[in-house]
């Protein structure tokens, strides 16, 4: 395993200097070349089919046969000028990644003689097979229907040799089987919550779109180094590995020059990722050692979610091609910061406004302010849901470490902002005898026309008002963000939804409706105020704080997935019709699943390494220490001058007894179990049983790796694993 270590490290070092190549045209030359997007719709489709299509896709309605058929003949034809030769409805199960079956364009005719055929049926619905793919009890392994369903609103588009359709997946009885059908749902909700308070302000506003800016966070390693270390290989992260001497101390990494090898990646994958429409416009140095991030535009975010998955495919296959291999595990290495994917979400109106940017006219601020505190009252009211909707076993290693938001949910919002929110609260009745201004009266005028340059960032708080955005910051690096997307959008058209009614009640009663709209915000800044924080997040102050205002800090992701099935959950997912208690008792189970292999893997492996490497390599040179004592005394040499040998050989006697006695009360614990038939409870005692042995085995291993030999030591080491070459 020693020989496997440096021949990784001899790969790495021998790799040929990186050369960034600069493409040779414009972006606006080559974007979204790989796209079935609206300007190769309207090359292709007649104008009255395209008309049709846009008008069907923009209002929800069905799609006619005929369009389907005309837009299937078009895209074939597309398809096949770039050479493309089969087609896939690609979807999002419940595994966390994509999935995809491919089907050749080309039927047999007869007399051995093919032909190119893509019909409006094969375009609109699949059937692949359902029976491997999580259902948490929904359908049972025999039972294995079931289909995917084209998404129009998501754009086809061509990667590698294959044109890929974006579709929802559901099971032969109906029931969600991936996060983009409930997604599709919770964006219709909050459009129609949203549009029906843009009433109030602005009768011009028919439709209301969620935007999402997802900012990526990655590591990259050396492919080969990578490969030597099997716990990387098979858990995404390193079990074990001692802190280098120079870790991200001297903050020098962030926002430095991009190494030439990451760069020359860099420019590969950003130029696929343009042709396929991803507009990814930031790259650059994170924290941490060899982590990077890269960030697109804002987009509709049903889009951006797509994007961000296939970005993700996208990374992985171009750093293959550098000799590298990228990192979206929340927390790959102990002791410097893991990878967020943090969401920027917003809402924009048909008429182009942004209901989260705040403007010098008061009217403006007034729906500003609407807005504004319906979502941190929504946030407030539905803190833990959104901290399930976060909750992995990656997610886990990373949230309340340094550089993450803590389990505690909170909103940051700025100082302006508070102190207008705290004028709002204070101001008591505001009908006046004086036919005051309402605006003026509230203080409204105030909030300064560009509110992004009098906005501190607090990157402490996993909920932050950014300007004209909220930045969600606590999602995992590795996560589908449709799963946290679903919940926030939801509780936010649910607390517009009542919002509305309260407003309509004080309306029905003769109150005017500027009037109206201030009291109800009123009293939702008392009711929600708690929620808000400006402080530092990672302070154990503000832990006991949190606990003495009434918010949760729920710590474990079993603790933290039970949340779904709660019956104010439920509730809230059936008003909307977003998930049936059905589907949330099938996805509460698919995620303890998940979260009990994802630690029984990790666990095996550092079983592995111990037994089959650490152990091994430490006795070895247990062995050769004493051979060096017999040695010494032999030649007469005793007392002090062996007594650092001697203490060695006891530490590391003590390590090493230590390890195989946790290693094999860990694999009892595992076995325990995995004996337990509740899956609820079995993810418990994972969490608190199995994984409570992770740290004190780590301890042992990263000990010896300082006592042992380095020419000897089996593992990559942290040091040589994150220095970018």
């Amino acid at each position: 395993m020693a020989t496997l270590r440096f021949k990784a490290l001899e790969v790495a070092q021998a790799r040929p200097a990186a050369v960034v190549r600069a493409p040779s045209s414009k972006v606006s030359d080559y974007y979204g070349t790989n796209v079935f997007g609206t300007e190769a719709m309207r090359s292709t489709l007649t104008p009255d089919t395209f008309k049709k299509l846009t008008r069907a896709v923009e209002s929800g309605e069905k799609i006619e046969a005929d369009v389907a058929d005309a837009v299937a003949t078009a895209m074939k034809a597309w398809a096949i000028s770039k050479g493309i030769t089969h087609y896939t409805h690609w979807f999002q199960p419940l595994t966390g990644a994509t999935a995809e079956k491919h089907d050749a364009f080309f039927d047999v005719v007869g007399d051995g003689k093919v032909l190119e055929k893509f019909k409006g049926t094969a375009l609109v619905q699949q059937e692949p097979d359902a029976s491997s793919f999580p259902s948490g009890g929904i359908r049972n392994t025999f039972e294995a229907r079931g289909y995917t369903a084209w998404d129009p609103t998501s754009p086809a588009f061509v990667f590698g040799n294959t044109l890929c359709i974006p579709t929802v997946f559901v099971s032969y009885t109906g029931e969600a089987l991936d996060y983009k059908a409930p997604l599709l749902k919770a964006l219709a909700a909050v459009d129609q919550a949203a549009t029906a308070v843009c009433q109030y302000f602005d009768k011009n506003v028919s439709r209301v779109i969620a935007t999402l800016g997802a900012e990526q966070e990655y590591f990259l390693v050396d492919k080969a180094l990578f490969n030597a270390r099997p716990d990387l290989v098979m858990t995404g992260r390193t079990v074990f590995g001692h802190a280098p001497a120079k870790g991200q101390q001297l903050e020098d990494h962030y926002f430095g020059s991009i190494p030439p090898r990451a760069q020359a990646f860099m420019v590969d994958f950003e130029i696929e990722a343009l042709k396929l429409g991803i507009p990814i416009r930031t790259r650059h140095n994170e924290v941490a050692p060899s982590q990077f991030e890269c960030a697109p535009t804002f987009e509709e975010l049903n889009l951006a979610i797509d994007h961000n998955l296939l970005l993700m495919d996208l990374m992985d296959k171009v750093a293959d091609k550098h000799g590298l291999k990228v990192l979206f595990h929340e927390k790959p290495f102990a002791g410097i910061n893991g990878s967020g994917k943090h969401n920027n979400w917003s809402l924009s109106t048909n008429t182009g406004v942004n209901l989260l940017s705040p403007s010098v006219r008061p009217k403006e601020n007034l729906q500003f302010l609407t807005f504004f505190i319906n979502i941190i009252k929504a946030v407030h009211d539905y803190a833990d849901l959104l901290r399930a909707s976060i909750a992995s076993a990656g997610n886990e290693h990373r949230l309340g470490a340094n550089e993450a938001p803590p389990a505690i949910v909170s909103v940051f919002i700025g100082s302006q902002l508070t102190g207008l929110l705290e004028e709002l609260e204070r101001s008591g009745n505001i009908r006046t005898d004086k036919g005051e201004n309402v605006y003026l009266k509230l203080g409204v005028d105030k909030i300064p026309p560009i509110l992004l340059d009098n906005t501190d960032r607090n990157r402490t708080s996993p909920f932050a008002f950014t300007g004209n955005k909220f930045e969600f910051r606590a999602v995992g690096g590795s996560a589908n963000s449709a799963s946290n997307m679903i919940v926030l959008n939801t509780i936010v058209a649910h607390q517009l939804t009542e919002f509305k009614a309260e407003v309509d009640r004080q309306i029905e009663k003769g109150e005017k409706e500027d009037v109206a709209l201030a009291n109800v915000l009123r009293e939702y800044v008392k009711s929600a105020k708690n929620v808000l924080f400006e402080g530092n997040g990672y302070s154990e102050e503000w832990v006991e704080e949190a606990r003495r205002r009434g918010l949760s800090n729920i710590v474990s992701t079993p603790e933290a997935l039970d949340v779904y099935v709660a019956e104010k959950s439920v509730k809230l997912f059936e008003k909307y019709s977003i998930l049936t208690h059905r589907e949330l008792e099938a996805r509460h189970e698919i995620m303890l699943e998940n979260y009990v292999k994802k630690i029984q893997i990790e666990s095996r492996v550092m079983g592995d390494l111990v037994l089959n490497h650490v152990v091994p390599t430490a006795i070895k040179y247990q062995s050769v220490l004493i051979g060096n004592l017999e040695g010494m005394k032999n030649v007469g040499i005793q007392g002090k001058h062996t007594k650092h040998t001697v203490d060695t050989i006891e530490t590391m006697a003590g390590y090493i007894g230590t390890l195989l006695e946790s290693v094999e009360n860990m694999t009892e614990a595992r076995k325990k179990a995995n004996n337990t038939a509740d899956t609820r409870q079995r993810a418990v005692l994972y969490n608190t049983e199995v994984k409570g042995y992770f740290d004190p085995i780590r301890y042992c291993v990263d000990k010896l790796e300082l006592l042992v030999d380095d020419e000897d030591w089996p593992l990559v080491k942290y040091r040589e694993l994150l220095l970018m070459r």
